[in-house]
């Protein structure tokens, strides 16, 4: 059999295809083992009830609980989406729930429903900006408001460092980031916000 010079260059076209085609394969299964999508059909069915995109949704649990739906902040913030106690009995109240106890909040359903609830409540209140909403979320809605208002931060992506509080800084970027590869790694998953 004679090696011909064509021969040899589709040769190395295939291998290097091949290689390609496995290392973008392999990329995308490892960086999806690492931004998984627990607890998605949940997710996705309290998304939709208020049009949410559910990356944003499983985006906020990774950062906030990474994916532990018993996880507890020391400051008492509890279940997947870090509800705090107050916050949680309030949306419960919102959502019309019987028999919502401090248990409830270690219930994936639960904690997904009052957080999506809430997420949904503060995007409509500050007008879908995602970085308000994601601010209020972690720091809360009263602080957002007098940094808004004092002229310290007004939302947008290029003043996020002028957030005086550093964890809620670092928060709305971690977040932002998250979500970015969840939309690279799930782009046919159903959503519904946009973070332009």
């Amino acid at each position: 059999m004679k090696i011909t010079l064509k021969k040899v260059f589709w040769f190395f076209l295939f291998i290097l295809i091949l290689c390609l085609f496995l290392r973008a394969t392999l990329e995308n299964t490892v960086t999806r083992h690492l931004y998984p999508f627990p607890y998605k059909e949940i997710i996705i069915a309290e998304a939709a009830k208020y049009e949410l995109d559910p990356l944003l949704v499983i985006s906020i649990i990774r950062i906030e609980s990474n994916y532990n739906y018993t996880a507890e902040s020391e400051k008492g913030a509890r279940g997947l989406m870090q509800i705090m106690p107050e916050t949680g009995f309030w949306v419960a109240e919102k959502l019309d729930l019987e028999d919502f106890t401090d248990e409830s909040f270690y219930d994936p359903k639960v904690n997904i429903s009052l957080g999506v609830w809430y997420i949904n409540d503060l995007l409509r209140l500050y007008d879908q900006n995602l970085y308000l909403a994601l601010a209020a979320y972690n720091g809360g809605r009263g602080r957002v408001n007098k940094w808004l208002e004092s002229g310290i931060w007004d939302g947008s992506r290029e003043s996020l460092g002028n957030i005086p509080f550093t964890e809620t800084r670092n928060f709305v970027l971690k977040v932002e980031k998250a979500y970015d590869q969840y939309r690279q790694l799930y782009p046919d998953e159903p959503g519904g916000l946009s973070k332009d």
